[in-house]
């Protein structure tokens, strides 16, 4: 008889909903956007002649109007090239931080390297008027790990969000109905 009643006090009560998604959208807009950036990278950095060929004016006014505007002199085309690299990387890592899935977000570490690394062997095999560089692995990695960290600080913080707004839910259905 205790096993009928416990059969009917479970069939009395009401399913339990289903769990809600957990970042399929982000994720999905993540890998969008990852392989747009990926054929930006791309084409910088593959096209047959580099970058800056021809722009070499336009170079030297930018860097005087940063000269003018505070920036050291030591700051001269070399140190422009790093830093655009680093800038150029940051997107792509924040953009893997956001498409992988959160237990898979130190793959990032290895993956913006292996691809800067993949890009210079590339430019040495393939283009003659290309020059590859370690200099640029560096800076290509530390733009990808910068992009990382931010990935993995905004999805801290929408994660502490979202714990906060459900906590609220929970007290909200609980003492609202009293």
């Amino acid at each position: 008889m205790t096993d009928e009643f416990t059969r009917m006090l479970q069939s009395a009560r009401p399913a339990a909903p289903s769990r809600p998604s957990t970042g399929g959208l982000r994720a999905g807009i993540a890998v969008v956007l990852l392989l747009l950036c990926l054929a930006v990278v791309l084409w910088v950095t593959m096209s047959p002649t580099p970058i800056n060929l021809g722009r070499e004016e336009a170079i030297r006014k930018l860097l005087m109007v940063l000269h003018d505007n505070g920036v050291p002199e030591w700051f001269g085309y070399s140190k422009l090239e790093f830093t655009a690299n680093i800038a150029m990387f940051v997107p792509l890592g924040l953009l893997i931080g956001l498409a992988l899935p959160r237990r898979g977000v130190w793959l990032g570490l290895v993956l913006a390297p292996a691809f800067s690394a993949g890009i210079e062997l590339a430019q040495a095999l393939l283009l003659s008027q290309r020059t590859a560089s370690v200099q640029d692995v560096i800076a290509n990695s530390l733009g990808g790990w910068t992009g990382l960290l931010f990935a993995v600080v905004i999805r801290a913080l929408v994660h502490a969000r979202d714990r906060k707004v459900v906590a609220q839910s929970q007290w909200d259905q609980r003492w609202a109905r009293r």
